[in-house]
């Protein structure tokens, strides 16, 4: 049965060999103290108006003109997310994406919006979804906004999204095509 050494902890961190070895093993003591965290950080921005992201998620559904004008007063708008109630969140990506407005959701990509695999679909990247399908299969049977598949959002792209359409149809069980 193995016995435990009587060294109090004191006396460990009191001996210089042992105190020396620890300290090897921390590394610059110092920097660590002035890590990025304690650097003072600038001032967040106020939020957004909710109106305001309530009405550029709005537009982004059919109305490419107001889309680009909002953006170009709030930039800050790219991004911004409404929620519908109970959680149904959404972009205006997402709006364009349901709504099959190619050209909306290009200017938002263009400006740097967060694309997802429901816009992939209705854009007719087939690239995109497959390598999404592929790591999450899964996804064939997730929603986007308000509670939209992903089929319809492939739908939605009309002919270019075609070969999307075909490609998740396919991967239908017989009983859901």
């Amino acid at each position: 049965m193995p016995t435990h050494s009587s060294i109090s902890r004191r006396k460990m961190l009191l001996d210089s060999t042992t105190l020396a070895g620890t300290l090897m093993l921390i590394p610059n003591l110092e920097g660590a103290a002035m890590s990025d965290d304690t650097k003072p950080k600038p001032p967040r921005p106020p939020a957004l108006k909710p109106e305001l992201v309530k009405e550029f998620v709005k537009a982004a559904h059919t109305d490419f003109e107001r889309v680009k004008v909002m953006l170009t007063e709030e930039p800050a708008l790219l991004n911004a997310t409404w929620d519908w109630s109970g959680g149904d969140f959404e972009s205006a990506m997402g709006g364009a994406g349901h709504m099959g407005r190619r050209d909306i959701a290009l200017f938002l990509l263009e400006k740097g919006a967060r694309m997802d695999i429901f816009v992939a679909a209705m854009l007719g990247e087939l690239k995109i979804v497959k390598a999404t399908l592929d790591v999450f299969p899964n996804l064939l049977h997730s929603h986007g906004p308000h509670g939209i598949p992903l089929l319809a959002h492939a739908k939605a792209g009309g002919d270019t999204a075609n070969p999307v359409l075909d490609y998740l149809t396919s991967l239908l069980p017989e009983k859901e095509k």
